[in-house]
């Protein structure tokens, strides 16, 4: 799992009962902003958000997750991803989606994209054999920070844990659109 904000941080507890080890890659700390719409508490404030997760993961649910609390660059993709039978992207950020991209490309390894439109008005679900970058609109654009997303911020998450949940469990490769009136599998 690389990214554990706003759909990360809520794929990871939603994945909690799948029989594989799940590794969480995320260099940033938890902020207060984050409280509203991540699987992250006010305990968590101040801490790396990889380092949050497994303590609330742990206390909650007895999963124990492997954490990596770095960046993501194109020099550490094989330390950080080579290990994964499957990659699922969570980043919100182009440069580091085309870093990943690269890498499981060149690796031959599986992975799920997941994607929120800043407005709370879009979501996907995409393997990568499908999956097109779109940079962010402009810096400083609308995020997932208030809160206001959260119920669509959950949907979306809970489609993205599925399809990795079938994948994990048959290897077919399920995909989904979201949008605040319902989902379509691709």
């Amino acid at each position: 799992m690389v990214g554990v904000g706003a759909l990360g941080s809520h794929v990871v507890q939603l994945l909690r009962n799948v029989d594989a080890t799940i590794r969480v890659i995320d260099f940033d700390k938890v902020e207060q902003k984050n409280v509203g719409s991540q699987f992250h508490g006010k305990p968590g404030v101040g801490k790396a958000k990889v380092v949050a997760l497994k303590q609330a993961m742990t206390f909650l649910f007895a999963r124990d997750l492997d954490t990596i609390p770095h960046r993501l660059a194109a020099d550490n993709a094989q330390a950080l991803l080579g290990k994964g039978d499957l990659v699922i992207d969570c980043l919100d950020n182009g440069a580091s989606r085309r870093i990943v991209q690269d890498f499981v490309r060149a690796s031959s390894i599986p992975c799920l994209h997941g994607a929120l439109a800043a407005d709370g008005g879009f979501g996907r679900i995409v393997w990568d054999e499908a999956f097109v970058i779109d940079d962010e609109s402009a810096a400083g654009a609308a995020t997932c920070d208030d809160g206001a997303h959260l119920p669509f911020i959950a949907i979306t998450s809970a489609y993205l844990a599925r399809a990795a949940q079938e994948f994990l469990a048959t290897g077919k490769k399920i995909g989904f659109e979201i949008n605040p009136g319902g989902a379509t599998r691709t």
